[in-house]
This record gives structure tokens, C-alpha cells and sequence, in this order.
């Protein structure tokens, strides 16, 4: 009886021996690689320790520091976010396990930090611990991508009008409104959605437009969101809207042309000239001299002055006919080329001057009066 019950004893005591080192063994099973520093905070141009265990045996490490990363989301930016230029390689002994001096430099994104360690061949492994570089820049890690996954449910719409604002150039606008269905397995908070317009050939230029609110697993909501063109546009455009990388919707719009922007560049072309000449007018008015003042008599009627080629002489009425007779009475003589003045016929004899030998003449005297 005593027999039996000293081997379940001893039994009990060997298995509450094995239990700790069973333990330990599954714990550094588990835990996988790791990294130690030997200092938490160092400035640029000083050095860390780093040593680590867990790693495959015979592995090549790389070491980099790097922003932008917490040991539970690794680093974000990948090693875009690291000191590539400072690194340190490191090959691991036959027990996984290594040590290395790692020289500080600033990463080119702000902390928080980590030193990184991860393999270069081989099985994928990485490790990152916690490092702050003394006067580096901190800013907060930027926002886990949610799980939600919004989908269109309606057909989208354009509302508003335009104004007599909008005939005369003003930029259009209106409102795009959809409806969107949350199909994830999260809520999505404050979704962020692009919406741009694109005329003919030329690509959307996109715009972000935040809608307020939270769209829980399975629901849906409708969104509104404004849309304005450029002032004087016109033709046909094309509203899209853009979410999570993926365009969701398009809608086509049409824009009139706005008539009043023409009518009046008409309007500028015919009175602006006017106007113009009518000042030009005024001017030229003002500065043309004044006429003498005239005299307060009895207005006076001006003489015709006729140029002196032109003027005709009137003979007076008493004399007219004792010249017509006169020219008839006188004797006309013709001289012909071919006779001179002493051989012509009728000039022979006679070397006065010609007068009238009538009998009736007064200035000859008769012999009656002779006597």
C-alpha cells in the first residue's frame, strides 16, 4: 500500500521539476528574435550597442534606424523612412545571436523611432525596439487604414441652377449628391472623397472634400458635396468622384455659354468709340477761336466780292447807243499781208489822215463861205 503511494509522489515531484524549464523552452520558442540596445536615447554622431538572439544561425542582419515606426506597426514608411547611409550589416554566430556597434544619424522622417533589424537573405525575420534620437523632430503616427469599404448605392445627381450671375461669367456650381453603403467590417469616420471636373481631353484636376460623420458596418448615407467651375467656363464637363483610389461615380454637365459676357463686349465696342469721339469733339471745340463780337446796330449785308477775272462791268444806259453808232459811222480799213501802208490803194494820194469830206461835215468849210 505504501509502495503505490510513493510512485504517484514521485511522479508529481518530477513533473513539477520539468514544468519551469518546459516553460522557458516554449517561451524562447515563441518569442522569436529580438533586440536589445544599450542605450534608449543618443544623439547624432554618437553609437549604440545593438545585440540580439533568436535569430537563424549564420543569418545576415541589416541594422537601421529608423522614423515613423512603433514596435507594434513596424515601420510605415519602409526603409524610405531609415538612415540607409548609416546602416550596419551583421552576420549572427551558430547560436542566433549578435552584437554590433550602430553609429546615430537622424532618419529623414520624424520619430517616434526604432532600430530596425532585419534579415538580408534568407527566411524573412525583422525585430524593432524602441529609440529615441536626441533633438530629432516627434510628430504622431499618421492614421491606421480602416477596414470600412464604402460602395456607391444610387445613381448620382447634380442639383442646383444657374443665375443671371452665371450669364454673365460667374463660375457655375453645384451639388453632387450619391448615396454610399459602408460594405466593410468597421465603421468609416469622416471619409474623405475626391471630386474633379474634367473638359475634353484634359484629366480631372481633383479636389478633396471631407463629409462629416460616421457610416457604421452595413449602413449608408447620403452625401452632398459642391462642385464649381471656373468663372467664364462653358461646354461639356464631366464630374467624377474618386474614394479610397478608385473612381465610384461619374456625371456628365453641361454649361451654357454665358451670352452676357458677349453682349457686352458689344456693348464696349459701339460706346466706347461714341463716347470717344464725342469727348474728341468737345475738346476740339473748346480750343477752335472765337469769332470778334459784333456790334449792337442794324445788321450790315456784305458786299459780293467777285474775283477780278470774273467781274462784268455794266455800261451805262445813256452812252450805250451814241458808241454803237459811233463804231458803225467809223470807216473800217483792211490791210491785207501782201500791200504796205504806201502802196495801198486806197491811201494813194493822200498823206493825211482820213476825214469825212461830206459836204455836210461842219469842220470843212465851203467856198460859200470863202467868199
Amino acid at each position: 500500500m505504501s509502495g503505490k503511494v510513493r510512485i504517484p509522489a514521485l511522479v508529481a515531484v518530477l513533473a513539477l521539476l520539468l514544468l519551469p524549464l518546459a516553460g522557458a523552452t516554449s517561451a524562447a520558442a515563441a518569442g522569436g528574435p529580438s533586440v536589445k540596445l544599450s542605450k534608449s536615447q543618443a544623439g547624432t554622431g554618437g553609437s549604440i550597442t545593438v545585440s540580439g538572439n533568436g535569430w537563424r544561425p549564420h543569418a545576415l542582419l541589416m541594422m537601421l534606424v529608423c522614423g515613423q515606426a512603433t514596435p507594434a506597426r513596424g515601420v510605415i514608411g519602409g526603409t524610405n523612412s531609415c538612415a540607409n547611409a548609416d546602416g550596419r550589416a551583421v552576420t549572427t554566430d551558430a547560436k542566433g545571436v549578435f552584437s554590433r556597434k550602430l553609429p546615430v544619424s537622424e532618419p529623414p522622417v520624424p520619430c517616434p523611432c526604432v532600430v530596425h533589424v532585419a534579415t538580408v537573405t534568407g527566411a524573412s525575420a525583422s525585430a524593432d525596439t524602441v529609440f529615441q534620437v536626441a533633438g530629432h523632430a516627434i510628430e504622431p503616427l499618421p492614421a491606421e487604414p480602416s477596414t470600412g469599404r464604402l460602395s456607391v448605392l444610387s445613381d448620382t445627381r447634380l442639383d442646383g441652377s444657374s443665375g443671371l450671375l452665371t450669364w454673365f461669367g460667374a463660375p457655375p456650381s453645384r451639388t453632387l449628391v450619391f448615396t454610399v453603403g459602408n460594405a466593410g467590417s468597421s465603421p468609416v469616420k469622416n471619409p474623405v472623397f475626391q471630386v474633379g471636373t474634367s473638359h475634353g481631353v484634359f484629366a480631372p484636376q481633383w479636389d478633396d472634400q471631407q463629409f462629416s460623420g460616421t457610416i457604421a458596418p452595413g449602413g449608408k448615407a447620403e452625401i452632398k458635396l459642391p462642385v464649381e467651375l471656373s468663372a467664364g467656363a462653358h461646354g461639356d464637363y464631366t464630374v467624377s468622384m474618386k474614394y479610397g483610389g478608385r473612381v465610384l461615380a461619374e456625371q456628365p454637365w453641361g454649361v451654357g455659354r454665358p451670352w452676357g459676357v458677349t453682349l457686352f463686349w458689344i456693348l464696349v465696342c459701339v460706346v466706347v468709340p461714341a463716347a470717344v469721339f464725342r469727348i474728341g469733339m468737345a475738346v476740339v471745340d473748346r480750343l477752335r477761336p472765337r469769332k470778334a463780337a459784333r456790334s449792337t446796330g442794324p445788321p450790315r449785308h456784305r458786299a459780293l466780292h467777285m474775283p477780278t477775272q470774273v467781274t462784268l462791268r455794266m455800261p451805262k444806259l445813256g452812252k450805250a447807243a451814241a458808241s454803237r453808232e459811233a463804231a458803225a459811222a467809223a470807216p473800217t480799213t483792211s490791210t491785207l499781208p501782201w500791200f504796205t501802208p504806201d502802196s495801198d490803194p486806197g491811201t494813194a494820194g493822200r498823206l493825211s489822215a482820213p476825214h469825212d469830206d461830206s459836204p455836210t461835215s461842219p469842220t470843212t468849210p465851203t467856198r460859200k463861205g470863202l467868199t
